[in-house]
């Protein structure tokens, strides 16, 4: 039995550069994103050659096949077939969050899934090998329209500025923090769940697709990001800033799509502001999911208040990445 464990994300800045059909082409790019600790838990096993079937996969849906190539969720499907698993395997999946919520569930799976299918075969690998493989699965595999950093982010875990050069040269860099300012800093941001879930792939398919009409917003974005690694690179970190550039972000995020907001995301916003948060955006590729918002301490009081009727989720950073939490041979 082997059980791994890989958190999701919070991206807050760079969001949409880190493809590679547009930062190829532009001189690299990159995003500040954090892990989180809400996780994906997936176990895997053996399955014993008593069933009238050789493996079974449980998410949301029971997956009972003879064949890999009949498994109809196309992550374990695609791993299965590039780990080159030959013998019957029992794969089981739970999770903190729902999917398709813009937490990057879907890489975290993935990344999740490839990691544990390597200690299944013994093999091990490092973060930026497992990283990669997650990134050739979804993009080359699966051919899902998503980008690099989620596959990124849960691989290596903590709260970076990742660089990307090409789709398979990345650099991670940790951002450095003293426990006092980190603690301060988590205590101001408030994930909100907006209740209604989205496909990440078409929204983003749509930003693909118009790619030439939106590089403007996609060089601002950018530029947004690096004022924003500026104020928490230096040693005097301007998180209330921070928190006013992801305004900034969010305005040009709804420029990439008409899919990514819509009036009741934008009432959700909105409502947010007047009650006490200096910024925050939409996360994930839009259309739905979670808000995160920076809210100063003297707001806390009252943003808690007037956001009551939404789920306000806890969370704190998460330094590990995806991790084998369990593993027996018996």
């Amino acid at each position: 039995m082997i059980i791994t464990r890989t958190p999701l994300r919070v991206s807050f800045f760079g969001g949409g550069t880190d493809f590679p059909e547009w930062y190829e082409n532009n001189e690299g790019a990159g995003v500040i994103s954090t892990s989180i600790n809400k996780y994906n838990f997936i176990n895997i096993r053996s399955l014993p050659p008593f069933f009238k079937y050789k493996h079974i996969v449980r998410y949301y849906k029971r997956e009972e096949v003879m064949n890999i190539s009949s498994i109809k969720h196309p992550s374990v499907r695609e791993c299965l077939k590039y780990q080159n698993i030959q013998q019957g395997i029992e794969i089981v999946h739970h999770a903190d969050v729902p999917a398709l919520s813009g937490l990057g569930s879907s890489s975290s799976f993935t990344v999740g899934l490839l990691n544990g299918l390597c200690a299944f075969k013994g093999e091990n690998i490092t973060k930026k090998e497992l990283s990669n493989r997650a990134i050739k699965v979804e993009r080359s595999l699966i051919k899902e329209n998503v980008g690099c950093q989620d596959q990124t982010i849960a691989a290596f875990g903590g709260f970076n500025h990742i660089k990307f050069k090409s789709e398979f040269d990345i650099e991670v860099n940790p951002i450095a923090m003293k426990l006092d300012e980190l603690n301060y800093f988590q205590s101001n941001l408030f994930l909100i769940f907006t209740d209604f879930q989205r496909n990440a792939s078409d929204i983003e398919k749509s930003k693909l697709n118009n790619m030439s009409k939106i590089d403007d917003y996609l060089f601002s974005i950018k530029e947004i990001k690096d004022e924003a690694y500026s104020l928490m690179s230096s040693n005097k970190k301007d998180f209330d800033n921070f928190g006013k550039l992801l305004n900034e972000q969010w305005k040009l995020k709804k420029l990439l799509s008409k899919k990514v907001s819509n009036k009741k995301l934008d009432d959700i916003y909105n409502l947010a502001l007047s009650s006490g948060s200096i910024g925050g955006k939409l996360l994930g590729a839009g259309g739905g999911g979670f808000f995160i918002f920076y809210v100063k301490k003297n707001k806390h009081k009252e943003f808690r208040e007037k956001m009551k009727k939404f789920l306000i989720v806890p969370f704190k950073f998460d330094f590990t990445g995806s991790q084998v939490i369990y593993y027996s041979h018996s």
